[in-house]
């Protein structure tokens, strides 16, 4: 009830967003006729059309967004001529000499005179619908949201028409109120035709506003009062379950300790959101009743979830046989980590066994409420969850967690806990006490602490200069670079990034824009070769080849760890450079 309220103030909010204001025309040019037979069907009209394109949205085909791109395409050319059919009367009766006609048939088979306009209305409403469709805020995103981790559903069409009703109410008001306006400015001046002009102008304007991406682009920026953010703070007062990004190298919400009673943290969510499965058909929550399950939330280029991953693989190796299920969740933070070739091949580098779920729409993450990366969830043979744990560390604890669910599950005799787990290059323990670095994006859509003179420039091709001294956590590039939201590609050889950071490791997730082919690198460290201090992907003279869109180690300080300027040179263009990451 609570979020079907919710949706319905959501649709009321709807006539203070921006891009709902290129709509409004089509519903004023009818106000001056008789509500129920004209704007009724009108608003009807649109909101069938858009809870239809919604539910299409939700049952997730991607055919579905291709066939709301078309119907916006068409309905800016059919409003376009309503909009000179306003403007002119000579235009008018053209371009409508064929609904006559059809109306008129319309007429003659039901024998009511109020069905032409009415279906008129209707129409204009469908095609309305078509441009409304993109106005969704958070609630409706919510509510889609939902649908994708259940699957459509009576609830999910019930808070869509929800939406929908709050929204033509709102539209509803503004055009009754529209209405008594216009008819008395009609009756005070006898402006009728000028209205009528000014309403076709008003559509025209509306049209190229919509075609040119203004409705939910420029209105939106000029908005001071975005219903986003009101309905983003409705939205507020319900749990989170946005990506919140990397967690804390630790963070525990339940522990195993064997004198304590285990908490409910809820019942195992379906896993049927999965794009695809590796190393396993398709798991189900019904299928893996009975056994104890430990959801591992990864992704590929996540330096955390790497040094977290020896660990899961030794529970996987010493549990497997004894009751325990092992899967891991590869939610994506990049785009190249959604193609399935980069995941297959990550797994098998890195011995991951286990059945692995691409979960590149964020289902499943939604589905348990995740909000970072790496995050185990520790589920009993009922099918509750009995634990949770964020980040890296306290692998003692969730062991014992491990162990106590198998053992309350009917396990016996189970082996010793696993011994010291040795990790070696990226997924090595990270020296915590030396980290005073963050995680820095090179993308401008999370860029921080960037140092290069005239910031960066989004989506163009620009020549870069690095400053002649950075302060700790500055970062800069040199040479010809197209800076994009996610990373930065270089355009020419000889381009190069430099970082002033504190922290034994560096690491970079690069990647190439040119497929199977190797592009080369040199790494300085304080102007000179790493030696001693280079990272498992550099060679003794600090040269590598970026080979794959991954992670690479590139600095692992052997002595003291200070302050340096590490710089990476990249010999050829097509190089793409998403984040740092330190350890």
């Amino acid at each position: 009830m609570l979020l079907a309220f919710l949706a319905f103030l959501g649709g009321v909010l709807t006539i203070l967003s921006p891009c709902v204001l290129p709509v409004l025309p089509f519903a004023f040019a009818r106000s001056d006729q008789p509500f129920t037979r004209s704007t009724l069907p009108l608003l009807l009209g649109m909101a069938l059309t858009f809870a239809a394109i919604a539910t299409l949205a939700a049952v997730g085909g991607g055919w579905a967004v291709q066939f709301n791109s078309i119907g916006r395409a068409v309905a800016l050319i059919v409003l376009a001529l309503l909009g000179l059919a306003l403007l002119s009367r000579r235009a008018s009766d053209f371009l409508t000499r064929p609904f006559v006609a059809f109306g008129n048939r319309i007429v003659q088979a039901a024998g009511n005179s109020s069905t032409p306009v009415m279906l008129q209305s209707a129409l204009l409403g469908v095609a309305m619908g078509f441009l409304w469709a993109p106005c969704a805020g958070p609630i409706l995103g919510l509510i889609l949201t939902g649908a994708a981790l259940s699957g459509p559903s009576t609830q999910t069409t019930l808070l869509l028409f929800a939406y929908a009703l709050g929204a033509v109410v709102s539209l509803a008001v503004a055009v009754l109120i529209g209405g008594r306006v216009f008819a008395a400015l009609k009756q005070s001046l006898g402006a009728g035709e000028w209205i009528r002009r000014g309403l076709g102008v008003a559509v025209l304007v509306a049209v190229v506003a919509i075609a040119l991406g203004w409705d939910t682009g420029v209105l939106t920026r000029l908005s001071s009062g975005n219903t986003n953010r009101i309905e983003q703070a409705l939205l507020d007062a319900l749990p989170a379950s946005a990506t919140d990004g990397k967690a804390p190298l630790s963070t525990t919400a339940a522990a195993g300790n064997a004198d304590a009673e285990l908490p409910v943290l809820g019942w195992f969510p379906p896993l049927d959101g999965a794009n695809a499965w590796l190393n396993s058909p398709p798991l189900t929550t019904q299928s893996l009743r009975g056994k104890v399950v430990l959801i591992d939330f990864w992704t590929y280029s996540c330096i955390n979830c790497l040094r977290a991953m020896p660990y899961v693989k030794a529970w996987h190796e010493r549990y497997k046989d004894r009751g325990l299920v092992v899967i891991g969740v590869h939610t994506p933070e990049f785009a190249f980590e959604k193609v399935e070739g980069n995941v297959r091949r990550a797994a098998q580098d890195l011995g991951v066994s286990y059945p692995v779920a691409l979960d590149n729409d964020y289902a499943i993450w939604r589905a348990f409420k995740n909000r970072y990366w790496p995050a185990h969830y520790f589920i009993d043979a009922n099918g509750l969850i009995r634990g949770q744990h964020f980040g890296e560390g306290e692998y003692d604890e969730s062991e014992q967690l491990i162990r106590r669910l198998l053992a309350d599950a009917g396990q016996r005799n189970l082996p010793p806990s696993a011994s010291e787990i040795r990790a070696e290059g990226v997924q090595s323990a990270a020296d915590v006490e030396n980290v005073a670095s963050p995680e820095t994006y090179v993308g401008y859509g999370r860029a921080e602490n960037f140092a290069s003179p005239g910031g960066l420039a989004r989506d163009q091709s620009k020549l870069y200069a690095a400053p002649d001294e950075l302060k700790r956590n500055q970062w800069a590039l040199a040479g010809r670079w197209t800076a994009g939201p996610e990373d930065a590609v270089l355009d020419a050889p000889g381009g190069k990034i430099t970082f002033r950071f504190h922290a034994r490791d560096l690491h970079l997730v690069l990647g190439s824009t040119h497929v199977d082919k190797p592009l080369r690198f040199r790494v300085t460290l304080d102007g000179e070769n790493p030696g001693p201090d280079r990272g498992m992907d550099l060679d003794a003279h600090g040269e590598g080849v970026v080979t794959g869109q991954r992670l690479y180690q590139l600095i692992r300080q052997s002595g003291p760890v200070r302050d340096r300027t590490f710089t990476i040179e990249f010999l050829d263009a097509g190089t793409q450079a998403f984040a740092f990451t330190f350890g």
